[in-house]
């Protein structure tokens, strides 16, 4: 008797299995990581399967049988990773092989799922050609299905388009044996769009660049290891990634490379498609499910050996995996928000341990966890022998009116002049940031949560209508004509979002094109087109939130501007200096790459902050020991780690009962070398109040075990009533 032990796909943290089934004889292929239909319960369910066995605790009888085994299955190291990111981030065993599981297979056991296309074919025969020039009697489209064949064999979907032939049509050509038809799976292939795309094979490296993808390729025969490529901005990083790609590849190694947005994803995979053609698959949520679907069995079945995408294509079947790349590593985007709320960059470092793989992690502004961490390899010089460009600090404390400097206006009219182009970055989107009464104070807040609402406008100019938004739960409300509390017409409007800036560009740069780039644009048309729509343009001003910053290669962009430089260092987070010198640097690395040379212009109210003043010297070096150096003081990453517990509920007595039980179940399972904080109140949050934990601690196992079994009691013994709670291990 074979026994498949199976993790059913369940949400509830109440479940835990795997649960023993039966296999029948019909079943005989079944092996770890097949995926399977199960009675459970009353219901039906699908889950993974994580192991077999030749007996079970259970009575034969008492042994239900799998109803069906699914077509796709995980790779058995697959299923280990999804197991340890359950665990790891104190989540469920399911949740985390929900991560590794193909492309619309997730869901009910009802659910319709994505299934391999086959589409109809149809070739002609020698029969078919003598009918045309001979006798033999034929319709009209009869006659056109033969000619549309003469190229060669065509879908039956084609023929139907072409000819006006529908299956009946077919079927007759076929009795008569002048066609055949057979059943082809077609590949639904993710649409592919050139952004910035400089790359071309054969390029020769320079120096610095050799020397690092001669460390990885020796690192590939050895069998692993980590390093930190920190080059600045420009030195040409993706060329190493390239070559250490085709390294991994000339040794049947496969390759993983991870970017932090998807907007970033068509130029990456443009970059390495024309490297390695057909050998690259590309996986992301915004790609429909059946051609994610497609792409994944393409990579499952080793016809495609380079997987590139955001963070969830860290989990991309990859077989003999050599090579993990992880570009701009600093980047916020690679920890999920959901649960499991897993970090790419530390599941990247767990497979590339567990397949003796190369990790490498690329930064111009890494994080003092990798700084410290790994081992270097510097790329000191951008790959065109330019400079990097100056920046000028704008102090904006001395009464300046609107979003712009005088000295911004003025080198923005210079670019509008040469017929140049530039990039504006406001990390902020909308109108403005909230609105407030002149005479009372009154400021418009969200229903749901405990927030400001943002001015969101069509036009945006003064006076037009517009609609106030909350960026967390998206209520929406129309702008107000007057105070509710004592009346007023005289509304101020805070702040200055993306819009208000692309209207203030719009009336400055006339008739230069304004292009803008945040969540609101993307939304209709797209990351990809606007970038491709500001490539393609000879001149033209991109201003947009930190998506501007990110990894883009515009050799005509002469000027960059940071406005409000120093809005992340009012934030109450351990990382905002880390944050704002990463937002700097990575717009100013955006001037100044071609031969024109660039500039950049910081506009902030804290010009002599670390961040800022370091930044501004393209000191990198210098900013990661200031910040390493106050870190280890503090006890702050990468010196210890963290761990927040949150818990949520439209109540607030069950929730103060709920977070003090659990903190109780916490202290009880920790050593007093770990710190525990809390609970603290959090603003509300669509509709439901929230108070948190936090964990300091330098023994991560330890910390993380201790909340995974406290977790655990609090919901089996039904403390969390009401309740939601949700852990994130190393909290962003």
């Amino acid at each position: 008797m074979t026994i498949a032990k199976v993790e059913p796909l369940l949400t509830t943290r109440g479940v835990r299995g795997p649960f023993d089934y039966r296999l029948p004889e019909s079943m005989a292929d079944v092996g770890v990581g097949s995926i399977l239909v199960v009675p459970f319960g009353r219901r039906r369910v699908k889950g993974v399967v994580v192991g077999l066995a030749t007996g079970s605790d259970l009575p034969e009888e008492r042994l239900a049988k799998p109803i069906e085994a699914l077509e796709a299955g995980v790779p058995p190291e697959l299923v280990e990773l999804g197991r340890w990111v359950g665990e790891e981030y104190c989540s469920t065993p399911s949740r985390g092989l929900g991560l590794v599981l193909p492309p619309g297979v997730g869901g009910g056991a009802s659910a319709r799922r994505v299934k391999p296309l086959v589409e109809l074919e149809a070739e002609r025969t020698a029969e078919g050609e003598m009918a045309l020039s001979g006798d033999e009697r034929l319709g009209l489209r009869q006659k056109a299905v033969l000619r549309a064949l003469a190229s060669g064999p065509k879908a039956a979907r084609a023929l139907a388009n072409e000819a006006g032939a529908d299956r009946a049509t077919l079927r007759r050509l076929e009795r008569r044996g002048l066609l055949t038809t057979r059943e082809v799976e077609r590949h639904r292939r993710p649409p592919s769009t050139s952004v910035g795309a400089t790359a071309a094979p054969g390029i020769a490296l320079n120096p610095a660049q050799a020397a690092a993808a001669a460390t990885v390729s020796d690192a590939l025969a050895r069998g692993g290891g980590g390093w930190l490529l920190h080059g600045v901005t420009g030195s040409g990083k993706t060329e190493v990634y390239l070559a250490c790609a085709e390294a991994a590849l000339e040794r049947g190694l496969g390759t993983i490379a991870l970017v932090p947005e998807i907007a970033l994803t068509p130029q990456t995979m443009e970059r390495f498609r024309r490297r390695f053609g057909d050998q690259v698959a590309l996986l992301h949520s915004r790609m429909s499910a059946g051609a994610r679907y497609d792409e994944w069995r393409r990579l499952r079945s080793g016809r495609a050996r380079l997987a590139v995408g955001p963070r969830s294509a860290v989990f991309a079947p990859v077989s003999d995996l050599g090579l993990i790349v992880i570009d701009e590593e600093h980047d916020s985007s690679y920890k999920q928000e959901s649960d499991p709320r897993y970090d790419a960059r530390e599941v990247a470092a767990r497979r590339a341990a567990q397949a003796g793989a190369v990790l490498l992690a690329g930064s111009a502004t890494p994080r003092p966890e990798s700084r410290e961490r790994m081992r270097r390899l510097a790329l000191p010089e951008r790959v065109d022998g330019l400079a990097l460009p100056p920046v000028e600090v704008l102090d904006m404390r001395g009464g300046v009116r609107g979003p712009l400097h005088p000295r911004t206006s003025e080198a923005l009219a210079k670019v509008r002049s040469a017929g140049g182009k530039a990039i504006v970055m406001v990390n902020r989107r909308g109108w403005s940031s909230h609105l407030a009464c002149r005479s009372c104070g009154h400021a418009w807040q969200c229903p749901q949560c405990d927030v400001s609402l943002s001015l969101h406008g069509e036009s945006a100019r003064e006076g037009a209508a517009g609609v106030m938004r909350c960026h967390h739960c998206g209520h929406a409300e129309p702008k107000p004509g007057s105070c509710p509390e004592c009346g007023s017409v005289t509304i101020a409007r805070i702040g200055a979002g993306t819009q208000r800036v692309e209207d203030e560009l719009e009336r400055l740069l006339s008739p230069l094109e304004v292009f803008r780039l945040d969540s609101d644009s993307a939304a209709t048309s797209g990351h990809a087109q606007v970038l491709s729509r500001f490539e393609r343009a000879d001149a033209g001003v991109l201003v947009g939130t930190q998506m501007v910053a990110k990894g883009h290669d515009f050799p005509e962009v002469t000027l960059g501007v940071v406005l409000d430089a120093d809005s992340t260092l009012r934030l109450p987070d351990f990382r905002s200096e880390e944050r704002t010198f990463a937002l700097v640097t990575q717009l100013a690395g955006r001037s100044g790459r071609g031969r024109a040379g660039g500039r950049v212009l910081v506009q902030t109210l804290a010009p002599h902050a670390a961040s800022v003043r370091h930044a501004s010297t393209h000191d990198s070096e210098g900013f990661l020991a200031d910040e390493l150096g106050r870190r280890r003081e503090l006890g702050y990453p990468p010196f210890s780690h963290l761990i927040e517990v949150a818990l949520a509920s439209p109540d607030e007595e069950p929730l103060d009962d709920a977070a003090v039980a659990v903190h109780a179940l916490i202290a009880e399972r920790i050593g007093e070398d770990v710190a525990l904080l809390g609970p603290a109140p959090l603003f509300r949050l669509r509709g439901k109040h929230r108070r948190r934990l936090m964990l300091k601690a330098r023994d991560r196992a330890a910390a993380v075990a201790a909340v995974r079994s406290a977790v655990a009691a609090a919901v089996s013994g039904r403390r969390l009533r009401d309740v939601a709670i949700s852990v994130d291990v190393d909290p962003q």
